[in-house]
């Protein structure tokens, strides 16, 4: 479909001898968009990241990526794509320069090198050799070999691991340019401030099938609620009796405490210090927060993204 950056479906992997990886997916991703595909380790993200990159081939399933397909258009497609790996290893005695220019020859046309290295914020270290960056400025390079190209679609697999604040917010910057100038970025991170300020929409992805789909406001108004209530209390309580409370919409087990998600905190908080009050249950600590993708996250897993 001319609209779509990526089309699969009934994407499968299996792994010898009985290992399911990828269990019947199906994912759109529309050109100009930036999406996410969040994912706790082991939910098949990066198995599913990999065979639309044509870096490993599905068991069963379709996988069009720019309307073209891996078996029959891999070269005129790799021209088209910027990759980065979750790890990236490059050879160690190259300069950040000689790394960049390697990597723009493999393309008819691009960025120039200069740009791409200032995009990055590797100005002062383009002389340096690869292996005396850091972690961070290593990742940095990973970006910019991927930039050089001027892809048409770029794949971003935890691309912000390992940089500090200022250079996640160059390259949350380069991932808006990308959006503004029509290109599309598939996007997985373990960062969710990452992907709510860059995403258009996300996927969440467990035991190798999409579980929820849509922005990442549409997701929190539909699993979660607007705010959440986190605490900590001595005594017997039961989910049932937090979950009748005034305002809340779910109660759940978090670590030694309870998580409420609630829609009206000003009636809720009330109410549970009542409860407690009444069952002589002793309040250990109390904290609310917005609700955000993470609390989306454990309510449709039951995990937290890095788990």
């Amino acid at each position: 479909m001319p609209d779509l950056a990526i089309r699969c479906r009934g994407l499968v992997k299996r792994y010898p001898p009985d290992v399911l990886a990828v269990d019947g997916l199906d994912l759109d991703v529309q050109r100009g968009e930036c999406f996410g595909l969040l994912g706790p380790n082991g939910a098949g993200k990066t198995t599913t990241v990999e065979i639309l990159e044509g870096l490993t081939e599905p068991t069963a399933g379709e996988v069009e990526v720019l309307g073209g397909t891996w078996a029959r258009d891999a070269r005129t497609l790799r021209a088209r794509l910027g990759i980065t790996l979750q790890e990236t290893h490059l050879y160690e005695r190259l300069t950040v320069d000689e790394l960049v220019r390697l990597f723009r020859s493999f393309y008819p046309s691009g960025l120039g090198v200069d740009d791409v290295i200032a995009l990055v914020a590797l100005e002062e270290k383009r002389r340096a050799r690869y292996e005396r960056l850091s972690g961070g400025q290593k990742q940095r390079l990973a970006v910019a070999c991927a930039l050089v190209g001027e892809p048409e679609l770029l794949f971003l697999d935890e691309p912000t691991t390992g940089l500090d604040p200022q250079s996640r917010r160059q390259l949350w910057d380069v991932v808006l340019d990308m959006k503004a100038s029509g290109r599309t970025v598939l996007l997985t991170t373990h960062y969710m401030d990452e992907a709510e300020r860059l995403c258009d929409r996300v996927a969440i992805v467990d035991r190798g099938k999409v579980i929820a789909l849509g922005t990442p406001r549409e997701l929190i108004a539909r699993f979660v609620g607007q705010e959440v209530v986190e605490f900590e209390a001595t005594g017997a309580l039961h989910e049932p009796a937090l979950h009748a409370l005034p305002g809340v919409q779910a109660a759940r087990r978090n670590g030694a405490g309870w998580a409420l998600t609630v829609e009206r905190p000003h009636v809720a908080i009330p109410a549970l210090l009542d409860l407690l009050q009444a069952r002589e249950v002793t309040l250990g600590a109390l904290s609310t927060h917005r609700a955000t993708l993470e609390d989306v996250f454990v309510t449709l897993t039951g995990r937290r993204l890095r788990d």
